[in-house]
């Protein structure tokens, strides 16, 4: 069934339009599983640069984005790829040369920050920064009197995302949205942003969800813009739909930086084609 009402819908370069140089970008999935890749991609044809990403444990979106210039900072607990592939090698090169600023966290420091921002809270507790040494290298970190009386709390500050980018299975015109399998800190990150844009692999009518709102993840209030982009995550996997394409990170993991343009070519076709509208999948 075709209808002319688009709603959000827009096309994969006017959504990653909206992101300006600077932004402070949340990105959505975990390691190589549902991270946002085709919106990724976007980003770094259109040159963004100086973005702040925040993740708890980034990967192929990270490293991506670090080898094409785009970034400034990081706030991440974790960023590398998984067992078979190995480090990060472009996030920690441009660490190295301080291109990239790595502010240092445990995922769950991150997620504490992400929780502050939801509630409008400027902080929020994070008791076991209380071992370790992390609370001295990074100063988003403090430590602050109980106000009850009790022994000082440890406190990470706030981090407000400008955007979080987030890759779902499902969603309709209106940026409703539904996370099948795990959903990671994406929920949260919806909160916690000023403004969410949503790719998709199957837009849905708006009936669809009508009839199980309780399974709606992410309200469309809260969201920007809604891009039908199938294989949106590849070629990293999504739950339920495709595995990580194997050949394909290692082919990017050889790759020098002044390669990236060429694997940003290998995908332009099919990331061009993400639909700013197209058929209901019931």
């Amino acid at each position: 069934m075709q209808t002319a009402n688009k709603g959000k819908l827009v096309s994969l370069s006017e959504a990653a339009a909206l992101v300006r140089d600077g932004d402070r970008v949340a990105l959505g999935g975990n390691v190589l599983h549902r991270a946002p890749m085709a919106f990724v991609r976007e980003l770094a044809r259109q040159g963004k640069k100086g973005l702040k990403l925040v993740k708890t444990a980034g990967a192929h979106d990270i490293d991506l984005l670090c080898a094409a210039g785009c970034v400034a900072e990081v706030d991440a607990g974790f960023v590398s790829y998984e067992t078979e592939f190995g480090l990060a090698s472009h996030y920690r090169k441009a660490v190295e040369s301080g291109a990239v600023k790595a502010n240092e966290h445990a995922c769950y420091t991150v997620i504490g920050a992400l929780r502050a921002a939801a509630t409008g809270a400027p902080f929020m507790p994070v008791v076991g920064l209380k071992t370790g040494d992390l609370i001295k290298e990074n100063d988003y970190f403090t430590i602050i009197p109980d106000p009850f009386g009790g022994v000082h709390v440890p406190v990470v500050k706030a981090i407000v995302p400008d955007v979080a980018v987030i890759h779902v299975q499902e969603a309709d015109a209106a940026g409703n949205a539904v996370i099948h399998g795990p959903k990671y800190e994406d929920v949260l990150m919806s909160r916690a942003a000023k403004s969410v844009i949503i790719t998709a692999e199957r837009i849905v009518s708006a009936q669809a969800f009508r009839q199980r709102p309780e399974q709606v993840d992410i309200p469309g209030f809260l969201v920007a813009a809604v891009v039908h982009a199938p294989r949106g995550a590849a070629p990293c996997a999504c739950d339920r739909a495709y595995e990580a394409d194997i050949r394909a990170l290692e082919r990017f993991k050889k790759m020098a930086a002044d390669q990236i343009g060429d694997y940003l070519a290998e995908y332009e076709k099919s990331d061009r084609s993400a639909r700013t509208f197209g058929g209901w999948n019931r």
